[in-house]
């Protein structure tokens, strides 16, 4: 069993541990409900970085497509259902958890390598966008220093679009911190410590987002 936290429980232990971090609780608020809006909606949230900054990105899919500090089964009524398929069936109906969909743009290698190769690497994550991306859906982009042409492009790519960009950057900010909707810049420049913020920071996003629709 996954130890339950309240909302309160959540923001405190983040609080207690990362003080430095306590200011950005607004701005981290205001992420979680665009992205709680965006899922009430059908919305998807795409996430895209480099290098420490794509694996951030494969790490916060991770925790929403699946159960992170909640359960999350699924209803009775698809239980039922997916018991009707035989031993299969009734290892996904124990199994499966509720899901919230998320995009990691960082990881389709033939798409990328092929806008690499073909139009400009620059464009790696915005063309994925072009294409999957629609109104309502949000995208976060992770950058350190805020600067990432890549992202950035994203980031202009899910503005023609519709969407809402969320940035986590260090102190600066960048490009990034301008073009982005919401920007979360933690309080560092130092690469290693920025990416240990935002581990933190995107574990309280994802969940509270959790919280949002599934019981603790």
């Amino acid at each position: 069993m996954k130890e339950h936290f309240s909302k309160e429980q959540l923001v405190s232990r983040f609080s207690e541990k990362n003080p430095s971090l306590v200011p950005l609780l607004p701005v981290i608020e205001s992420a979680v409900a665009v992205i709680t809006e965006s899922y009430k909606n059908g919305g998807r949230v795409f996430c895209c970085g480099n290098g420490g900054s794509s694996s951030d990105s494969a790490h916060i899919v991770g925790e929403l497509l699946k159960g992170f500090l909640c359960e999350r089964p699924v209803g009775d009524e698809m239980k039922a259902s997916l018991r009707s398929h035989g031993e299969l069936g009734e290892l996904m109906a124990d199994k499966l958890q509720g899901s919230l969909a998320a995009v990691d743009l960082t990881t389709q290698q033939a798409i990328m390598s092929a806008v690499a190769n073909d139009t400009d690497p620059v464009l790696m994550y915005a063309q994925q966008l072009w294409g999957l991306g629609r109104r309502g859906d949000v995208l976060i982009g992770i950058s350190t220093s805020g600067n990432a042409k890549n992202v950035l492009a994203a980031g202009i790519a899910a503005k023609e679009l519709g969407m809402t960009s969320i940035s986590f950057t260090g102190e600066g900010g960048g490009k990034m911190g301008e073009k982005f909707d919401i920007a979360i810049r933690v309080p560092s420049g130092w690469t290693p410590e920025v990416q240990e913020y935002h581990i933190a920071v995107y574990h309280l996003l994802c969940a509270l987002v959790e919280a949002n629709f599934f019981d603790r």
